[in-house]
């Protein structure tokens, strides 16, 4: 019996041996192995617990739209924290990796109808929001 893993598009699989991470662009039957294993899908967190707040805060800017991830900025330290910030926009992604020591935040100079952010925290995984 052969198992199939019916991907969707833009989701985020992760191996859990080597940390690969990876998106799904077009999305096909089969299932994603890495290291000899199944890669696991990342779920998307949506509502912030705890005292370190992950969920992406969405501007709109004259000159584009911001993400700033956290109601109050997310450590950006060596251990802990973002890698990346995507914006979906109108059914186009947009990316910022950042670095430890980095603000976590990402300015995206589009205009957009349809936004919906996303961030990976290096600990706590996925977060989105939309607005």
């Amino acid at each position: 019996m052969r198992v199939v893993n019916l991907a969707e598009r833009l989701q985020i699989y992760r191996c859990e041996v080597c940390g690969n991470i990876i998106e799904v662009l077009h999305p096909g039957i089969g299932q994603l192995i890495c290291c000899g294993q199944p890669m696991i899908p990342l779920g998307e967190k949506v509502k912030d617990m705890g005292l370190e707040k992950h969920l992406p805060v969405i501007e709109k800017m004259e000159t584009g739209i911001k993400v700033k991830v956290g109601s109050v900025p997310h450590p950006m330290e060596q251990n802990h924290y973002i890698e990346w910030i995507e914006l979906i926009a109108d059914d186009r992604v947009y990316r910022k990796f950042l670095n430890p020591g980095d603000k976590p935040e990402a300015e995206f100079q589009i205009k957009a109808e349809e936004i919906s952010a996303r961030e990976y925290c290096n600990i706590h995984g996925l977060w989105k929001s939309s607005k």
